[in-house]
């Protein structure tokens, strides 16, 4: 059975239906109530329903008492239906397009594993998405809006991946709506990584992907080209946008405009795609005191960055630092699930006991060493050779601030081993640093001088390197040391900045800054 009461203006509130339609509702399948001026909060019975129902665009209220705990179900579309309320409560997580559920830095993306193709609509509860158009000359249309390519990812790490090797993609527009959301201002990301465009031996991309972003009705990105901007396929690329939510609702939508090509490096490879979407609240629910620990994703990361760096204070002033420090991570939530604790025995078998001959170098940290780990991953050793205060200072804070970024041109801590010698375990780079190359010291490149075009390299990434920390991760972090001894080189000559010891927190996120001069 199906009522259809849609575009009708009816008003008032819904009422409970009485005894004598109960068999209507037992046989009731569909209701359509959308575009209406209902008011007052949706009914329980509802909401609760297992029918498919529709209430979008109307302009319910929440009920301050039960609102948050009868949000709507998969089955229930309330998009743009309701009106400003103060009591609503932010309730979602974060969206992860066509994968798995995933766990990232404490916040959970959920999992958007529906197959529904062109002209569909879908609802989670949390999020609904609508899809739009078929393919131009192409028949597998569920396998182009449900896409998966776990091999073409690149300078992404494992840490970051799992959000990245799926995305789902649509022929013409992809709406995805935030539902229950408390009205005010957010902070969105959207995740993108082109994994379906390939490169020619040349590196040339195969074929442009080019669409328009929306948010809240808002054109935010225009022409937007995923392998453009990320600098090459198969590479992870955030743009950030504020947003004013208003009636509950966040609209944000992909739509192909007809730029671009359509078959390379096949028929049908066009049109917006997109593999997560992230939303931070800016403000204080009310009466809480504080920023909400879930929103449609959970701004949470710089609270465990300080925990991470809090915790492993405590337990070493309990003189956890004389034996084994940190056993396993449950004891440190927050740190990134990569991060490996490595043995003392570890570190020795990879540096040949501390050999000098494998002594890369020598700062007020201590030394650094280079080292092979059993499956043969070169690694830097920086080793803890001082016991003083300061300096054990300075090894809880790089633990606690480099372990939550991730960026191209910040180097990579694989772990860290917590007996003594305390020690920190990076990534192996493989021409030194910045330093060594201004001083003539690199033997294997130009001649030991630095050309222009690699300086300007050098400078572009360091450059990115700092932005990303000022601006653009979760966590700002004002460096406080940067020297050409902590800009560190790869293989490629690409710019990786290392040492955050004495690196700051920008708790404000102010713009400008006076603070103690630190290092050299």
């Amino acid at each position: 059975m199906v009522e259809d009461l849609s575009f009708n203006k009816l008003t008032g509130k819904i009422p409970y239906p009485s005894t004598n339609l109960s068999y209507s509702r037992t046989n009731l399948q569909y209701m359509y109530l959308t575009q209406n001026n209902f008011t007052g909060p949706i009914p329980e019975w509802l909401i609760s329903s297992t029918n498919d129902v529709d209430v979008s665009f109307n302009h319910f209220t929440w009920d301050a008492a039960s609102g948050p705990k009868y949000c709507p179900k998969d089955t229930t579309n309330i998009v743009e239906g309701y009106s400003s309320s103060p009591n609503v409560s932010n309730l979602f997580t974060s969206h992860q397009l066509r994968g798995e559920e995933v766990h990232i830095n404490n916040n959970k993306f959920d999992d958007d594993k529906d197959g529904k193709c062109a002209s569909s609509y879908y609802n989670d509860g949390n999020w609904a998405f609508s899809n739009t158009g078929n393919y131009i000359d192409y028949q597998g249309v569920s396998s182009l809006n449900m896409l998966s390519n776990k091999s073409n990812l690149h300078n992404i790490s494992m840490y970051d991946s799992e959000i990245y090797k799926t995305a789902r993609g649509s022929a013409i527009s992809l709406t995805y709506y935030g539902l229950c959301l408390m009205d005010g201002n957010y902070t969105v990301k959207l995740h993108f990584a082109e994994i379906i465009l390939t490169q020619d031996n040349s590196s040339n991309i195969l074929g442009k992907r080019v669409f328009d972003v929306y948010v809240q009705g808002e054109l935010v990105l225009k022409d937007f080209d995923i392998a453009k901007e990320a600098g090459g396929v198969g590479r992870a690329v955030i743009k950030r946008h504020t947003a004013t939510v208003k009636k509950n609702t966040l609209k944000i939508q992909l739509y192909w405009a007809g730029k671009g090509t359509t078959s390379i490096p096949y028929a049908g490879c066009y049109g917006p795609i997109i593999s997560a979407i992230s939303v931070d609240p800016e403000f204080d629910p009310p009466g809480s005191g504080k920023k909400p620990n879930v929103g449609l994703i959970v701004g949470v990361v710089g609270g465990a960055l300080f925990f991470v760096g809090l915790i492993i204070g405590i337990l070493y002033k309990k003189g956890y630092f004389k034996g084994d420090l940190l056993a396993g991570r449950a004891e440190h939530p927050g740190m990134r699930p990569d991060t490996r604790v490595f043995e003392l025995a570890e570190i020795k078998a990879a540096t040949g006991n501390f050999n000098p001959s494998n002594k890369l170098g020598q700062g007020g940290f201590g030394s650094v060493y280079q080292g092979k780990l059993i499956d043969g991953t070169m690694v830097a050793i920086k080793q803890l050779s001082s016991r003083s205060k300061q300096g054990i200072e300075e090894f809880l804070a790089e633990i606690a601030m480099i372990s939550m970024l991730n960026h191209d041109n910040l180097v990579k801590l694989i772990g860290f081993c917590a007996h003594e010698p305390l020690c920190l375990v990076y990534e192996y780079m493989t021409n030194n640093s910045l330093s060594h190359a201004l001083s003539g010291e690199l033997k294997t490149w130009s001649c030991g001088r630095l050309i222009w075009p690699v300086r300007a390299q050098i400078i572009n990434g360091l450059a990115r390197g700092l932005a990303y920390l000022h601006e653009e991760s979760n966590v700002q972090i004002i460096h406080r040391d940067i020297k050409p001894s902590n800009v560190l080189l790869d293989e490629n000559f690409n710019a990786k900045i290392s040492d955050f010891g004495l690196a700051k927190r920008n708790y404000n996120r102010k713009s400008h800054h006076t603070t103690t001069i630190k290092g050299t």
